[in-house]
């Protein structure tokens, strides 16, 4: 039979679900390990004794096991470090995005260069891409010259883009779908990381040079316009040019 410790401090905390701390814990004994020793097997109201002296929690870790392992451990603590784990791994785990790019179906060579270098940023941050060519007026009458847009993009995309959704026409629109293919995310990642050092190493360099030595040129600064969003990026096609 368990033993309620004085105080009743166990009781004021409830545990996650499936997870029993102190005098939850009603088993009549249990296998006990503290800091990574193996105390053996004890009595439970010996084990919560033991924990409530140390101030420390009764942690019920294998409720499979026969008897059930238990950890003496600081439960604050531990919930404090697994919300931390699953906080940074929501942060890896980014969500994937669909990002949409429109372009018109005679887009200019330096349009289709400054769209085309977005494209591929929102490729390497993980993010689908929707390529949608907007037709006005009778340009609607000639849609090979959407496709020959649309392929035009997933050529200078093809290191790093797949065609997940082929064309089609939705309105006076044609959608096409792409998105990265594997190790895009990471290997983008790792050039950026690169650069950042590289930066860094001019910019140390650039402080330790002797009086009159000209240092090694730094790497060029990052670009101006890589943070523009899809509404900057798309204002050369008016949202009242989609609705004609």
């Amino acid at each position: 039979m368990n033993v309620r410790p004085p105080g009743g401090r166990f009781d004021r905390r409830r545990p996650e679900a499936g997870l029993r701390i102190n005098n939850r814990i009603r088993v009549p004994e249990v296998r006990v390990i503290l800091d990574e020793e193996q105390l053996g097997v004890m009595p439970t109201h010996e084990a919560l004794r033991l924990a409530e002296e140390k101030g420390l929690d009764l942690v019920e870790i294998s409720p499979r096991a026969f008897p059930p392992v238990c950890r003496i451990m600081d439960y604050g603590k531990y919930k404090y470090e697994e919300a931390k784990k699953k906080q940074q791994a929501r942060k890896r785990a980014s969500t994937v995005e669909t990002k949409e790019i429109k372009f018109r179906p005679k887009t200019e060579e330096h349009d289709m260069a400054f769209k085309v270098k977005h494209v591929r940023r929102f490729l390497e941050g993980g993010n689908k891409v929707r390529l949608a060519v907007v037709f006005r007026g009778r340009e609607i009458t000639h849609p090979q010259t959407g496709m020959n847009v649309l392929n035009r993009v997933v050529e200078m995309c093809n290191d790093i883009a797949t065609v997940e959704a082929t064309p089609n026409m939705e309105g006076r629109r044609m959608i096409m779908v792409i998105a990265p293919k594997p190790g895009v995310v990471r290997k983008a990642q790792e050039a950026k990381k690169a650069q950042v050092a590289a930066q860094a190493a001019a910019e140390a360099a650039k402080r330790n040079a002797p009086p009159g030595q000209k240092p090694a040129a730094a790497p060029p600064p990052p670009d101006e316009e890589e943070d523009l969003d899809e509404d900057e990026i798309n204002a050369d096609v008016e949202d009242d040019e989609d609705e004609e």
